[in-house]
């Protein structure tokens, strides 16, 4: 038990360390948050789709050794199509930004609020940019599940300590992206988080092609 603590942190800092660089996942937390549409939704689901991943790891792929060559060859198939159609919707949006309406209030112009988003589909565009994620099944399930086999015994509390980065990252992010959306949501902001996702998600798209080269 002595080692239970050390594990425990070493399973949470690896977890955060994977998931807080920008990608597609944190880019579509940051988008609701300056569309300020079901945030803590978006991040509830995120953040419970990240567990789930981390606990097929540590408990189940870590066991067998990873994903099978067919099955990795058909995730990321299905990720390069995600990210390319979604990659071409924010180009479109960074293009056209005069084809959403704007509002002026004391910061000048901002783009008006964007269609509504239902709570069915918040939680399953969530669920898309987790799971359809070649990166997340790579690096929370394989990359974590393997770590924990170094823990032997251990590899639960590792896991726990995993599961909880990805929870605190989450909620972190999501405060951030509520500030951001109450401050920052403006034109010009919208414009260059649309080219950045473009970019982000078309060489994810084009990294993932090479792989399976």
């Amino acid at each position: 038990m002595v080692l239970t603590f050390p594990t425990f942190a070493a399973g949470m800092v690896l977890s955060i360390s994977l998931i807080m660089a920008i990608g597609p996942q944190n880019a579509h937390v940051l988008r609701m948050g300056l569309q300020r549409q079901h945030l803590w939704l978006t991040v509830a689901v995120c953040a419970l789709a990240d567990v789930a991943l981390i606990a097929l790891g540590v408990l189940g792929l870590a066991q067998l050794g990873g994903l099978s060559d067919k099955m990795l060859g058909a995730l990321i198939g299905a990720g390069v199509l995600f990210l390319a159609v979604y990659g071409w919707q924010a180009f479109q949006r960074f293009l056209h930004p005069q084809a959403t309406a704007l509002v002026t209030d004391e910061r000048g112009p901002s783009r008006q609020a964007p269609a509504t988003v239902t709570p069915r589909q918040a939680v399953l565009s969530a669920l898309a940019f987790s799971w359809l994620n070649p990166h997340a099944w790579l690096d929370t399930a394989v990359l974590i599940g393997t770590a924990s086999l170094a823990y032997g015994q251990g590899s639960t509390v590792f896991g726990l300590g995993a599961a909880t980065g990805s929870l605190v990252w989450f909620m972190v992010l999501g405060t951030a992206a509520f500030w951001l959306g109450r401050r920052l949501n403006t034109l010009r902001i919208w414009r260059v988080l649309d080219g950045a996702v473009a970019l982000m998600m078309w060489g994810t798209a084009l990294w993932l092609l090479s792989s399976l080269v």
